[in-house]
């Protein structure tokens, strides 16, 4: 054998490894559906590196990982979407075939390449109806999963995956598929629940309802309704042994009505008018730092 020789099966494994502890070095994110669409969230301090995104009319993307790589992958998922949906039409456009362009990147990149990306990926479609809805997951050598109802993928998966298991039923409403991807990605590994603040999450759902454009992100006003809902329902459904009788222990005057943003405050879900996070294609925008989100 010559001196520094590696066998491919080693390398493969080395590169495995390699990119699996890239991506256990963030923090996970969770997408499911809800009797409305499918919603995303994952814990991101920054208001402006966006770890989920809007890839086409009804189809998402959420990553996790090194920042630079993935956004290079959604940049180009636009643009393959585009460009397929102007050459042939906009129905060609669906969330399994830009799953199967991205697992071929990544499987080139992880075959090929001396480092693998540190990225996992998931694409989602909204359908007209639930059981139209799409959710692919994406690894890091291209293999490509369907994962019907839910998905949690980066970070300290297989726990998040759990809590989400015990909590996920069909047919939620969206505070009560936000009140369990919320606790999914609140629980740690000795049991208990770290809080997290609506100033870091991001948040973002496709809304079955619309007609063209199904992609809004949640924020403010209606994002703190939902946390306030979601950590009631637990105090309520929690022994409440010092609570008078008739009262509620999470009981309070002048709260907002679920679902439904209190008056005065900006819209509940989306951007303003005009404004999108679609970009354009691969290499443009502003120099992004690596590190992992």
């Amino acid at each position: 054998m010559p001196f520094g020789y590696v066998s491919p099966a080693q390398a493969m494994r080395d590169k495995a490894e390699y990119a699996r502890q890239g991506i256990a070095r963030g923090r996970s994110c969770v997408t499911l559906q809800y009797d409305g669409g499918i919603l995303m969230m994952a814990p991101n301090p920054s208001s402006a590196l966006h770890k989920i995104s809007e890839i086409y009319d009804r189809i998402a993307f959420a990553a996790v990982g090194r920042y630079n790589e993935y956004e290079n992958l959604r940049r180009a998922g636009i643009t393959y979407a585009d460009i397929t949906g102007y050459q042939f039409d906009r129905h060609d456009v669906t969330a399994r075939a830009i799953a199967n362009y991205y697992a071929q990147n990544l499987g080139t990149i992880f075959t090929e390449n001396l480092k693998p990306f540190e990225v996992e990926i998931v694409v989602a479609e909204v359908g007209t109806r639930p059981e139209a809805d799409q959710i692919y997951r994406i690894t890091f050598d291209g293999s490509v999963n369907d994962e019907p109802g839910f998905v949690a993928f980066g970070g300290q998966a297989d726990q998040v995956s759990a809590v989400l298991k015990e909590r996920y039923s069909t047919g939620m409403s969206l505070a009560q598929a936000f009140a369990a991807a919320l606790a999914a990605l609140s629980a740690s590994g000795n049991g208990e629940r770290t809080e997290i603040a609506a100033t870091q999450l991001e948040v973002a759902i496709l809304d079955r309802t619309r007609e063209h454009r199904t992609f809004r992100r949640i924020r403010a006003a209606r994002l703190e309704e939902l946390i306030a809902e979601s950590r009631s329902a637990g105090v309520q459904s929690a022994p409440a042994a010092d609570a008078p009788s008739g009262e509620s222990p999470a009981s309070g005057g002048g709260s907002p009505s679920p679902g439904g943003p209190s008056a005065g405050s900006e819209p509940p879900t989306g951007p303003e008018r005009g404004n999108t996070d679609r970009g354009g294609g691969v290499g443009g925008g502003d120099a992004t730092p690596p590190n992992p989100l």
